[in-house]
């Protein structure tokens, strides 16, 4: 006559158990792996530039014009002529408890003359860590007038920003 104990199975019973735990417990870590992208956060600082605003400001365009289209400027420098400046961040990170990583960072600066029109229009950002204009397409040289963007690219670090 056999005797079963009540309440308990059979110890190969548990090796299945276990078995399909792992294996869900893999299936569960691969797919957080895989989907790592679609739990990033992207985070946007300072000036948000609208698709066609600066084909809307013509060489030559007055800075009431300028202020039109693109808003109060986030700063404004007077050294040798007038400019002004639209600086902006992007970064992201992929969890909440992960740092950010800077993605892109522009300043955008509409230059004007003595008669408050417009000169030039530059959109820097970074390219191969060095200072791009993404609208003539150079990286300028130096002497110009690339103290002050350089010194807000070097001050946009993204530690000592509060988040």
């Amino acid at each position: 006559m056999k005797v079963l104990a009540l309440g308990r199975k059979p110890a190969r019973e548990y090796r299945g158990l276990r078995w399909v735990a792992a294996a869900l417990a893999l299936t569960g870590a691969f797919a957080l792996a895989s989907c790592g992208g679609a739990f990033t956060e992207t985070f946007q600082r300072g000036y948000v530039l609208q698709e066609g605003a600066l084909e809307q400001i013509p060489i030559g365009a007055s800075q009431e014009q300028v202020l039109i289209v693109l808003g109060t400027p986030s700063t404004v420098a007077t050294v040798s002529g007038e400019a002004f400046y639209y600086i902006s961040q992007k970064t992201q990170r992929s969890a909440a408890f992960m740092p950010t990583h800077i993605v892109d960072q522009r300043v955008i600066a509409v230059y004007f003359d003595k008669d408050r029109k417009v000169v030039r229009l530059a959109n820097y950002g970074m390219r191969d860590g060095k200072i791009f204009d993404f609208i003539s397409q150079k990286t300028p040289t130096g002497g110009e007038e690339l103290t002050l963007i350089g010194n807000m690219f070097k001050n946009l670090n993204p530690f000592t920003i509060m988040q």
